[in-house]
C-alpha cells in the first residue's frame, strides 16, 4: 500500500441494482464500512445499472460495493461493468457482490472484472480486510 493511499480515505458506493428491494444486508455493510473508517455513499433502493454507474464514475469511488438479492446478478452486472468500462473507470474501480450469487456464477463475473463476492454470513472484517487490501490497487 503507497503511503498515498494510507493518507486518502477509501470511497465506497454500496449500490442496489435492480428491482431488490432488500437493503438490510447494504445497510449493515455501508455502516460497516463507515466504522472502519470508509467514506460511504449509499444508492438506495431500485437503482437501474446507469444510476449506479454514474454514481460511481461522479463520486470517483475506489469500491463499488454491489448487493443482490434478485437472482438478476447475469444480467446487471455485465451493465454495470460495461458502463464502468464505457467511462474508462473499470481499472480504477474495485468491484466487489455480495448476496445470493451461485457458485456456478461467481467465475463469469470474476473474469468480466468482479473481484470477489461475498456470501450471507460473510464475517464484516473479511469484507472490509479484503477492501482495504485491494481498494486502489490499480492506481
Amino acid at each position: 500500500m503507497s503511503a498515498d493511499q494510507e493518507q486518502r480515505t477509501i470511497r465506497c458506493l454500496v449500490a442496489k441494482v435492480g428491482l431488490d428491494g432488500h437493503d438490510r444486508g447494504a445497510q449493515v455493510i455501508a455502516r460497516a464500512f463507515r466504522d472502519a473508517g470508509f467514506e460511504v455513499i449509499y444508492s438506495g433502493l431500485h437503482r437501474s445499472p446507469d444510476e449506479i454507474v454514474q454514481a460511481a464514475v461522479q463520486e470517483d469511488v475506489d469500491v463499488l460495493g454491489i448487493s443482490i438479492l434478485s437472482g438478476a446478478h447475469n444480467t446487471l452486472i455485465p451493465k454495470v461493468v460495461d458502463g464502468l468500462e464505457g467511462y474508462n473507470a473499470l481499472e480504477d474501480t474495485l468491484i466487489i457482490l455480495g448476496g445470493i450469487i451461485p457458485d456456478d456464477d461467481e467465475a463469469e463475473l470474476k473474469q468480466m472484472g468482479v473481484a470477489e463476492v461475498f456470501g450471507p454470513g460473510t464475517p464484516m472484517e473479511e469484507t472490509v480486510t479484503f477492501v482495504r487490501d485491494n481498494a486502489g490497487k490499480a492506481e
